[in-house]
């Protein structure tokens, strides 16, 4: 569903485009006076040339970049976090290049760093093009540089530098994309060293201008491996500041999340342990369908998680949670509607106070679309001589707009209602869950999602299929006591 934004949105994206180009500018003209000291300001005057052909490709590709996400994602240009998010990277990675050159080596500076992380908090496409823009910008302040360095074999080291930056940094956006457990990110960063040597190699080794003292083979090989071992610890250093900062899911963030360890989870168990066995149970019904539709499994099983984390503000108000006493016997059917429709607000609060990622909040919020609560809405109508108004006993909303929000519902309502089924046959629990999805469905439930009918189908028979392993009828044990004697 592509994204329309606002006036102030443009303007705002624009203004923060402007601040992070000037900060990477500044990191980047920081990094090339580094051995000046106090005679930067002559240096710059007597290189003006140099820092003005560095500024204008710095701009020229900022701007770019915005006209990339304007046509592709303007998704991200609603959220100055993530363009500020995109030049702190940079900022970051241009002063580890410089620090690492000066003190070690050009060649073994972390040249798929930026390509791990972006990876990690933004989508392949975009970390591409945004990979491919920092490897230009680096080869055009590698050559200014080294001109000054005034190395006989400076070329052949911005080449090299260029193409592993490039190379090596889309073959870790293809890795770490699929990466789940530290582990993998260690033997990814592994197979990150074959560009980064063959590249090198060929550059760096065959090149006679290039054979030099400080290139023998043990240097070569000793640099191409720290390159690769520095992007993997910085990334392992800097991906949970991140996660934290901008509130990303990567795929290490979702499983913390999910853990027993994790802060909301063990209130859930402590405080609303029927709902946690909900959650449980939908948690394994969205990741199956998820999976099965194309989506992230993770991502949905997280949401599902803490889909009904809201119910923690009154947890004996809700059936899963209740033993003998039912609280609503003594409360009006409006009192009850409300209480019970405020738990999607309640939990997209307190995923917010915990500063957890907003999808998680939006699924909250979303789960229950604007659904009537048809059992206090039945109640009230006893109660009355005439029609109620179904709204004031419905959920507020909005209706989801993700296929994993879509998701959540059809798997919260469809656990829910099984449960209450005698006849629990898989043809049974087919038949309530696609009448669950019909009625969602004609209640405009699914309109502001581009969830397909094909998909919904696709959902149906999954739910269907989980819930009937699930809810699986059992043998009937005999009522026979074994005693020592019968041994």
């Amino acid at each position: 569903m592509k994204k329309k934004l606002t006036n102030k949105e443009i303007a705002l994206s624009i203004i923060v485009f402007i601040l992070g180009m000037v900060l990477f500018m500044l990191i980047v003209f920081s990094t090339l006076t580094l051995n000046e000291g106090g005679n930067v300001f002559g240096y710059i005057g007597d290189h003006v040339h140099n820092f003005v052909t560095v500024a204008v490709t710095i701009a020229v590709l900022t701007a770019l970049t915005f006209v990339y996400f304007w046509f592709e994602n303007k998704t991200v240009l609603s959220k100055p976090s993530q363009i500020l998010e995109i030049f702190i990277l940079f900022s970051i990675s241009a002063a580890g290049y410089a620090v690492v050159a000066r003190f070690i080596s050009p060649v073994a500076r972390p040249a798929s760093f930026v390509a791990m992380m972006l990876v990690m908090v933004s989508g392949r496409r975009d970390s591409i093009f945004l990979n491919s823009v920092y490897a230009i910008i680096m080869l055009v302040i590698d050559r200014y540089a080294n001109e000054q360095a005034g190395q006989a074999f400076s070329i052949y080291v911005s080449y090299a530098s260029f193409l592993a930056t490039f190379c090596s940094g889309i073959v870790a956006i293809f890795l770490f994309k699929n990466i789940k457990t530290r582990l993998g990110s260690v033997l990814a960063g592994l197979v990150l060293l074959v560009p980064v040597l063959a590249i090198n190699g060929a550059i760096l080794l065959t090149t006679t201008d290039a054979i030099s003292t400080e290139y023998i083979l043990v240097d070569f090989l000793l640099y191409s491996a720290l390159d690769c071992i520095f992007s993997v610890l910085a990334f392992f250093v800097l991906l949970p500041v991140f996660e934290f900062v901008f509130a990303h899911l990567t795929p290490f963030r979702l499983r913390e999340l999910t853990s027993d360890n994790a802060k909301i989870i063990k209130l859930l168990k402590k405080n609303a342990l029927g709902t946690y066995n909900h959650s449980v149970v939908v948690a394994q019904l969205a990741e199956a369908c998820a999976a099965a539709i194309g989506e992230d499994p993770e991502l949905a099983r997280t949401a599902a998680y803490y889909h009904d984390v809201g119910k923690l503000k009154s947890p004996d108000m809700f059936a899963e949670n209740q033993s003998e006493v039912n609280l609503h016997q003594q409360l009006t059917p409006e009192l009850s509607a409300d209480i019970i429709r405020s738990h999607t607000r309640d939990g997209a609060k307190l995923i917010k106070r915990h500063h957890l990622p907003e999808f998680l909040a939006d699924v909250a919020v979303e789960h229950h679309g604007t659904m009537p609560i048809k059992y206090f809405y039945a109640k009230a109508l006893k109660m009355s001589d005439g029609e109620l108004p179904i709204g004031v006993y419905s959920y507020n909303g909005p209706t989801p707009t993700s296929k994993i929000a879509a998701i959540v519902m059809i798997a919260d309502s469809s656990e829910a209602a099984t449960r209450s089924l005698t006849d629990r046959s898989p043809e049974k629990v087919e038949a309530l869950v696609k009448s669950l999805i019909e009625e969602r469905m004609n209640l405009d439930q699914f309109a502001d999602c581009d969830i397909t009918m094909r998909e919904l189908s696709i959902i149906a028979v999954t739910v269907a299929t989980q819930l009937s392993g699930v809810y699986h009828s059992r043998v009937q044990y005999p009522k026979l006591t074994i005693t020592k004697k019968s041994n």
